[in-house]
């Protein structure tokens, strides 16, 4: 991942609305949760949300798929992945207790009934 696209990644999780949908998002897992859904549950006014998802989408944090009449939107796992790893790449100076703790904070959040999405 080039710096530039992980700063736009933390740029857009760097506002509180958008962090809340996009850990929302994350909580959903693959099956994504719709438009209508994340409104209510963040308390979000239409236009807010519409303009919260579409900066994390272009982050490539978020993603949207039509079905029927509803806008599912769903986690961008991939984009997730590649944020997690840039900020990891060289950590902990070769001191695995350090970064211990994170790997079992990963375990526990990609149990077997969500791994494909971790």
């Amino acid at each position: 991942m080039e710096s530039t696209t992980a700063a736009a990644a933390l740029s857009a999780l760097a506002h509180e609305g958008r962090l809340e949908i996009f850990r929302l998002l994350v909580q959903a897992g693959p099956e994504g949760l719709a438009a209508g859904q994340i409104a209510r549950a963040t308390d979000a006014r239409p236009n807010t949300l519409s303009a919260n998802l579409n900066i994390l989408s272009h982050a490539g944090l978020a993603t949207s798929r039509r079905e029927g009449r509803s806008i599912i939107y769903t986690a961008g796992f991939g984009r997730m992945r590649e944020l997690l790893a840039y900020l990891m790449e060289d950590c902990c100076a070769g001191k695995a207790e350090i970064c211990g703790p994170l790997a079992e904070v990963v375990s526990r959040c990609c149990a077997a009934e969500t791994a494909t999405a971790c």
